[in-house]
């Protein structure tokens, strides 16, 4: 099987990049992007088997694209993380599962490393049955 394909939305360049790292050590083929509009055109190209989701970003708001993502009717594993308070958090996670969306995490800012890659090796096997 190719490399699962992972689409990463956040503004931090720094923490993008970290998620694209342990994204690659696990084998998966990041993509990544800043912002709304990159993210709903890559969707759309990329039909990624995995999009990590940063909740908190200036001028848009994660909810809207957990909505954008339902009405895609997207199948596959959704990540949330976020710097936002844990009740933010958990409350965006139950709103994709009410939207059907298959939601994973949702892991808080910080984002450590072994959690991450603990998750996305779980994740890749889940893929590659």
């Amino acid at each position: 099987m190719e490399q699962p394909r992972l689409l990463v939305i956040d503004d931090e360049p720094a923490l993008a990049e970290f998620v694209a790292q342990v994204a690659r050590e696990c084998d998966f083929l990041p993509v990544l992007t800043a912002d709304d509009q990159a993210f709903r055109e890559q969707f759309k190209a990329e039909d990624p088997d995995v999009v990590v989701l940063d909740l908190g970003m200036p001028g848009m708001d994660g909810v809207e694209l957990l909505r954008f993502l339902a009405d895609e009717n997207y199948r596959s594993p959704v990540l949330i993380f976020s710097g936002f308070d844990r009740r933010v958090l958990e409350s965006a996670f139950r709103l994709g599962e009410a939207l059907g969306l298959q939601m994973i995490g949702p892991l808080e800012k910080p984002v450590r490393f072994q959690e991450l890659e603990q998750l996305l090796n779980k994740l890749r096997s889940s893929l590659v049955q």
